[in-house]
């Protein structure tokens, strides 16, 4: 009885709520972290708690469209809708808008906000993300691990973390058409290997060859789930101590090769492995016929800031494993002055997203690091200003409608990388980006590490962890060759 009784004050003090008169009405709108105002949104994504930048101690948020309205209250955690009832406005405001009124007690007063908009898209987003969580100045580097994050809720689940597995390095984590049931990874130091994962199936794989300058990285999948694109590197790594890039990564000398995941062999052309050039960042363009890289003069290690990337593509033919005889620039390092890396092709093949920054292929420290995107019907590019921000721009990936992609940004607090989604409309335009939606509004300014390779993913990657761990640690790896 006693329980039916405050679940009746519980409603009744929330019904009231809608009858509040405010003190105050201010013509502009409030000042949220983080921003979504006007952002277009996925119709399955989860709720996005926000606070506001004011020192509200109570206050109410009102999402209505066409008819339907759901509130949150103000609690420590921000404005957050209850999920159930947030997931049923959106399937309501599916293509159309949601205004968003703000009510907030200042000062012993009641404030109201002009409403703000959220947009909400007909296309669904892909339903998981996959990152690795690394503390950003890799001092911490023994402590990471690759995550999913189940984007229509706030559930997150670990795919392996290092604690697992001596805390080694792993990166380098990669899906086979956004396949959650296809992917591969690397550790580094204790329990190297490749780890190629099929289902529940995980292949432990030795990649350094005596005619290779490194182990396999970068990977890209072939759409046809059998050949793997990967660079083998000679890198360097150095920390500066004033310089605005913090970390500086650069290769002296690099190559590109695929790798057959059935006859554990790899192979390259004398046009992908020059001692003339560097080549990295490889990816498949959907139908697996065209390899996209990136192409730099080798110059010495002392002149790694006039090192600049163009962007490049050769001819693969899946059924011999053979390359092309000729080499397309798409993007010209020598004539931009500026420089290519990461470049990655929508599911459709209608665009190629790719970073550039002013030299180098590390421009996820680089501060200038902005995204560009190239139509491959005209060839032509173009910085994407309606998403760049003053800081880094980098590590981005599609979702298989080729409507989402999500990016890492360090433009929050120029420090951490920290994930950002945006909608890519039919004319080549994006919208505004807006951060992954969290459970407390105050989750980013509390949380100590950076989401290096967001990517997107159709479904929870099922195979456990500990079977993962038990592979890398009495695993026999298979040699390739």
């Amino acid at each position: 009885m006693k329980k039916h009784f405050l679940f009746l004050i519980v409603l009744v003090l929330a019904a009231c709520r809608h009858d509040i008169t405010p003190d105050v009405e201010k013509p502009e709108q409030p000042g949220i972290f983080p921003d979504y105002a006007d952002a277009t949104i996925p119709p399955n994504i989860a709720p996005l708690t926000f606070h506001t930048l004011t020192d509200a101690t109570d206050g109410e948020a009102r999402y209505s469209a066409d008819g339907k309205t759901i509130t949150a209250r103000l609690t420590d955690d921000g404005f957050r809708p209850e999920l159930e009832a947030w997931h049923e406005l959106l399937a309501h405001a599916k293509g159309q808008d949601i205004s968003v009124e703000v009510l907030t007690c200042e000062n012993g007063q009641w404030v109201q906000y002009a409403p703000f908009t959220l947009h909400v898209a007909n296309e669904e987003i892909d339903p998981y993300l996959a990152y690795r969580l690394i503390p950003p100045g890799y001092e911490n580097w023994s402590t990471m691990g690759i995550y999913q994050r189940d984007l229509t809720s706030f559930t997150e689940t670990p795919i392996i973390e290092n604690r697992q597995t001596n805390n080694n390095c792993m990166n380098c984590h990669s899906f086979c058409n956004r396949d959650a049931g296809t992917m591969l990874f690397h550790m580094r130091e204790k329990n190297a290997g490749t780890y190629l994962i099929r289902g529940h199936e995980i292949e432990k794989l030795d990649t350094k060859t005596d005619h290779t300058l490194s182990a396999l990285v970068y990977p890209s999948w072939n759409g046809d789930g059998r050949h793997v694109a990967f660079s083998v590197n000679s890198t360097f790594q150095a920390f500066h101590p004033s310089d605005p890039n913090r970390i500086e990564v650069y290769d002296t000398a690099s190559d590109v090769v695929v790798y057959d995941t059935e006859e554990h062999t790899i192979a390259t052309s004398p046009l992908l492995s020059s001692t003339e050039r560097m080549e990295t960042f490889p990816t498949f363009s959907p139908d697996g016929r065209t390899l996209y890289f990136c192409s730099a003069p080798a110059l010495p290690r002392e002149q790694f800031r006039e090192v600049r990337y163009s962007l490049c593509r050769i001819s693969f033919d899946p059924a011999t494993h053979t390359f092309g005889n000729q080499v397309d620039t798409l993007f010209n390092a020598e004539a931009e002055q500026r420089s290519a890396s990461f470049p990655r092709v929508s599911p459709d093949g209608k665009h190629l997203m790719f970073t550039v920054s002013s030299y180098g292929n590390f421009s996820i420290w680089h501060k200038d690091a902005d995204l560009f995107l190239l139509s491959t019907e005209t060839g032509k590019y173009r910085p994407m200003d309606e998403v760049n921000s003053p800081d880094v721009e980098s590590y981005h990936s599609w979702s298989g409608n080729s409507r989402w992609f999500v990016f890492s940004s360090r433009r929050v607090d120029g420090l951490y990388t920290m994930p950002h989604i945006a909608y890519l409309r039919p004319d080549g335009t994006a919208a505004k980006p807006f951060l992954l939606p969290q459970a407390s509004a105050s989750f980013y300014h509390d949380f100590f590490y950076s989401y290096n390779i967001p990517e997107l993913i159709d479904g929870k990657v099922e195979v456990s962890s500990y079977e993962i761990s038990r592979v890398a640690k009495t695993g026999k790896a298979v040699k390739v060759h």
